[in-house]
């Protein structure tokens, strides 16, 4: 049996008993030094005096056992995980998290029900300014995490990005880049104008496949390394990713610091997610990509086809086509796993995703996990009476070895109904039926649909209605 040192707990149950050491000895019928012994961790916590505990006091044996530290330190992790991503600086080591769990577990559970009532007063306070429409969440609001404020900042902006854009599309001609066949012509750039050279990254060693990296830049080499695992357009993707550190560095520079973004986490990110974005429009020029949209009514998969791309690619260019004087449909775009973690979301336009609570479970965009491969339509409500059609599908990335977990996620495209009859997704749908559309929301907490039958929680405002009246309960219990 493994050896459970808990002297610290005995102690403590001894004090709450108002017990000296000779009292509790004598109880257990133990040697005051063997009792001392255990109560400073010099000897462990054996199975028959954990039975005498239990005959004399009637305490649950669960108090002392390794499920219950277990617990409690899987809880602490995600505290101090929660902790440092605001505070880098206060990183607490998983020994340290160890030993408190299991010297001061009362210590240790305070600290839970403290960030747990943190983090609900944050949700409350961030849900309740969503329904007021203030999106300051007050002057005691935390500020936001980095990701966050770089989602807002492509949003503001209506998630087009006019000068990289049209950077893209003009170096995409000058450097004659075949549609649909990119590779070779940014390896020709790569290599005459920076000479940077592109080889593959070593393959990780078993037991660390999900470690790999996609790109590495080692800059005084000139060398450009890249996952064996990424097909040809993932190859592309990332080369064009590199070319705009390289070539649009001052623009990337400017746009970043004109950003008003709190802090170097968000500046960087904000620096990632500006050069992702020169990608993309690399491989996809604006100009002729809308053209094809439109000839093609939005058909994700034969655009796919013409240029050479995968369905996520092709959902996010298609949501960044904003160019005044030449827009495309105003899209939404978002990627979830299955735990309903959202990884990446972008809206061109006044759709508004919940940052509170989860998404909507009726939503089809989980609907498209029981449906692999799949595209998933539907035409959904929300509470204000805006309808938009939906479209969904998973995608799946595979860390290219046995017995290595796949990523999967599914991704989603929608856009106001107003704009739907110009989507080859809308043949035989009843765009006018107000019938037909499936009732959606936000997320529970913000959601006004008290009789939804998948509702979790009751929505803001309808707390103090909770509190007062019992039966308010029954719609939101859980089976």
């Amino acid at each position: 049996m493994k050896k459970t040192f808990m002297g610290v707990r005995l102690r403590r149950l001894r004090e709450e008993r108002g017990m000296t050491q000779v009292a509790l000895a004598r109880a257990l019928d133990l040697s005051a030094s063997y009792l001392n012994q255990i109560e400073q961790n010099q000897r462990p916590l054996t199975v028959p005096v954990l039975l005498k505990i239990n005959a004399v006091f009637g305490v649950d044996v669960q108090r002392f056992s390794d499920d219950d530290e277990a617990r409690l330190i899987a809880g602490l992790r995600d505290v101090m995980a929660d902790v440092a991503a605001a505070s880098p600086g206060d990183a607490v080591s998983l020994a340290e998290i160890r030993e408190l769990a299991a010297n001061m577990p009362a210590v240790a559970r305070t600290l839970l029900a403290l960030h747990e009532g943190r983090r609900e007063a944050r949700e409350r306070l961030e849900a309740l300014s969503q329904h007021l429409g203030d999106d300051r969440a007050g002057p005691a609001a935390q500020a936001p995490m980095a990701y966050e404020e770089v989602r807002d900042f492509f949003f503001a902006r209506h998630n087009h990005i006019a000068e990289l854009d049209d950077a893209a599309e003009r170096l995409a001609f000058e450097w004659r880049l075949p549609l649909g066949a990119p590779e070779p012509g940014l390896l020709h750039r790569l290599e005459t104008a920076h000479g940077v050279r592109v080889a593959l990254l070593a393959e990780p060693g078993p037991g660390h496949e999900g470690e790999a990296t996609q790109r590495r830049f080692d800059a005084a080499a000139r060398v450009l390394y890249l996952s064996p695992a990424l097909q040809g357009a993932q190859r592309a993707f990332q080369m064009a990713t590199q070319l705009a550190f390289l070539e649009m560095e001052p623009q990337l520079r400017r746009i970043v610091q004109g950003a008003g973004l709190s802090g170097d986490a968000a500046r960087s990110l904000a620096r990632i997610g500006l050069a992702n974005y020169f990608a993309g429009a690399l491989l996809l020029p604006y100009a002729t990509f809308l053209h094809a949209a439109e000839a093609l009514h939005y058909d994700i998969e034969r655009l796919g086809q013409r240029f050479g791309v995968g369905f996520e690619t092709v959902c996010h260019r298609l949501s960044t086509l904003q160019r005044p004087g030449a827009r495309g449909v105003p899209f939404f775009f978002i990627r979830v796993d299955r735990a309903g973690n959202i990884s990446k979301r972008q809206s061109a336009t006044h759709f508004h995703f919940s940052k509170i609570g989860g998404t909507c479970p009726l939503w089809n965009v989980y609907e498209a996990f029981a449906q692999p491969g799949r595209i998933v339509r539907q035409l959904a409500r929300m509470p204000d009476g805006r309808a938009y059609l939906w479209i969904a599908r998973t995608v799946t990335r595979s860390a290219g070895g046995w017995g290595a977990p796949d990523k999967t996620f599914s991704v989603a495209l929608g856009c106001d109904v107003q704009h739907a009859d110009q989507l080859v997704y809308a043949r035989g749908l009843d765009l006018a039926d107000p019938g037909a559309a499936v009732p959606i929301g936000m997320g529970c907490k913000v959601c006004e649909r008290t009789a939804c039958p998948q509702r979790a929680f009751p929505p803001i405002g309808r707390a103090l209605e909770v509190q007062e009246d019992r039966s308010s309960l029954v719609p939101y219990r859980v089976a």
